[in-house]
């Protein structure tokens, strides 16, 4: 049975798929902000992350089989003497969580604002800040994209050799470690940010990607929606290629997902740049290629044509381990699903709360 996932403003939703069609299960949090979930297949967690304001970032652990979850530690950082460093040393949010390799059983991965890598080696129980990403000189000239400081969104684990991470990080480009974080090198090279001065608009420190997805299939393809349109790596992320759409399609938006067995396939959720950030013309799309991003197609079936001012963040599109169920939600608490990888939509709900993330499990 297929069961998914969606972190809110209000809670955490569970849905199953029952006879052909998502049902709601169960809500758990109710009334509080999630920032993040995270189903551990290798054991069956399920871990929720929450922002609870004055009261601070919140992880919470559900183990398999159990119906009550456990609040375990958050990330934290040190205490540091002032410096030049003008981000400070506090954790404002939990912004991705993925896990280790299969052969990793208790490590875990979590970005955050203000821009930090934390790794667990024990569910969650503790976490030590990556110090060797952290203390780079670098990492002073990273900005505020989503929010006012920067933030880790990707975290993209080689299913065939976990000591192979990228992070995508608005606005600090991409990250890459080949040695479990060890050591790290920038790894947007081709990455275009139009939003700066021409002299620095290649500088790869400074790139805005919105959200990066490696294909599971073939690990060395990754997917970036970035701030200033699409691109896309055969190298593990030695170089990126700027991938071009007709007119009439716009190449901004938040959320890409990649197939996880035809690494030629990907979709996107477009959106009008930069200001606007609605549907174009109030008609809700989803943009797929099929050929590596030669060709891209217009997917609307189902999905609403006008009056329509929903936007999808950047972890609101997720696809299914099959390839063929996907599953996307908006700001306004819109849910909609697919069963054939994008050609055909159905609304689940049009009265959630806002929805920051989907995820399948």
């Amino acid at each position: 049975m297929m069961k998914a996932m969606v972190a809110t403003r209000k809670g955490l939703f569970e849905l199953i798929h029952m006879d052909g069609k998502w049902k709601l299960d169960q809500i758990s949090f109710l009334g509080e902000p999630l920032s993040m979930c995270l189903h551990d297949k290798r054991d069956g967690a399920v871990y929720a992350a929450l922002n609870l304001g004055h009261f601070g970032v919140k992880l919470h652990r559900r183990d398999e089989g159990r119906d009550d979850w456990t609040e375990i530690a958050v990330p934290a950082y040190p205490e540091h003497a002032k410096t030049d460093d003008d981000v400070e040393w506090k954790l404002k949010a939990i912004w991705s969580l993925e896990t280790g390799g299969s052969e990793e059983p208790g490590v875990l991965w979590a970005g955050t604002l203000p821009g930090g890598l934390f790794r667990s080696t024990d569910r969650g129980n503790s976490w030590e800040l990556v110090r060797s990403l952290w203390d780079r000189e670098e990492r002073k000239e990273w900005m505020g994209g989503g929010y006012d400081t920067p933030g880790i969104h990707s975290i993209c684990v080689n299913p065939r050799n976990p000591q192979h991470i990228l992070l995508g990080i608005s606005c600090g480009g991409a990250w890459k470690t080949e040695d479990g974080g060890k050591n790290w090198g920038l790894c947007a090279s081709g990455m275009h940010a139009a939003y700066m001065p021409p002299d620095l608009a290649d500088k790869q420190n400074i790139q805005d990607p919105h959200l990066i997805a490696r294909s599971k299939f073939a690990s060395h393809v990754l997917w970036c929606q970035h701030h200033n349109g699409i691109w896309r790596s055969e190298d593990d992320a030695v170089s990126w290629q700027q991938l071009h759409l007709p007119e009439g399609i716009p190449d901004f938006g938040f959320a890409v997902a990649a197939h996880p067995r035809n690494p030629d396939i990907a979709w996107f959720v477009p959106a009008v740049a930069d200001q606007k950030r609605v549907p174009l013309h109030g008609a809700m799309s989803v943009t797929r290629t099929r050929d590596g991003g030669k060709t891209f197609e217009s997917l609307r079936s189902g999905l609403p044509q006008q009056d329509c001012y929903d936007l999808v963040y950047r972890h609101g599109l997720a696809v299914s381990e099959n390839g063929k169920n996907l599953l996307m939600a908006s700001t306004t608490g819109n849910l909609w699903a697919s069963e054939n990888e994008g050609d055909d939509w159905y609304q689940i709900s049009v009265n959630l709360p806002p929805i920051y993330a989907v995820k399948f499990y």
